[in-house]
């Protein structure tokens, strides 16, 4: 599916400013989109409309760095050692869904692997979702991993 298509699809149930930090979104505004991987929105498109079928949290409220992060940000900013994340090239999210728990909604994206379009990893043990469209190299469609 073309990235125009995906993002056009995606719009009414996400807007570009819960994907990327206060950073991108200040200094590019609705051209943020550009920095997010089609395979991501995609993934997110399918979580929204056929897995979870419910409304998902990225960055809300004094949250600014659940979706795509820069150098500015705080959580990179900080970091001593290398830092490869999702989060930083627009693979990655993290969320919460109202009224469910973050293992709640892992075991329910585990029961639908074939309604994903792509192979996702998702974080162990956390109490919100990360989900990012890296392959690990294994055949599972959905892996998980501990940071």
């Amino acid at each position: 599916v073309p990235e125009e298509e995906i993002i056009k699809e995606v719009k009414p149930y996400v807007d570009v400013k819960e994907l990327v930090c206060n950073h991108i979104y200040s200094r590019c505004g609705e051209q943020s989109w550009m920095f997010l991987s089609t395979q991501l929105l995609h993934v997110l498109l399918c979580l929204r409309t056929d897995i979870l079928r419910m409304p998902m949290h990225i960055n809300i409220g004094n949250m600014h760095q659940r979706g795509m992060r820069c150098n500015l940000c705080p959580l990179v900013k900080s970091k001593k050692n290398v830092y490869v994340s999702g989060h930083l090239t627009g693979n990655a999210v993290d969320f919460t869904c109202d009224d469910k728990t973050a293992e709640e909604i892992r075991e329910i994206i585990k029961a639908k692997p074939l309604l994903l379009p792509c192979k996702v990893r998702l974080e162990d043990g956390v109490s919100w979702v990360h989900i990012d469209v890296y392959d690990d190299g294994t055949e599972d469609k959905i892996t998980t991993f501990k940071a």
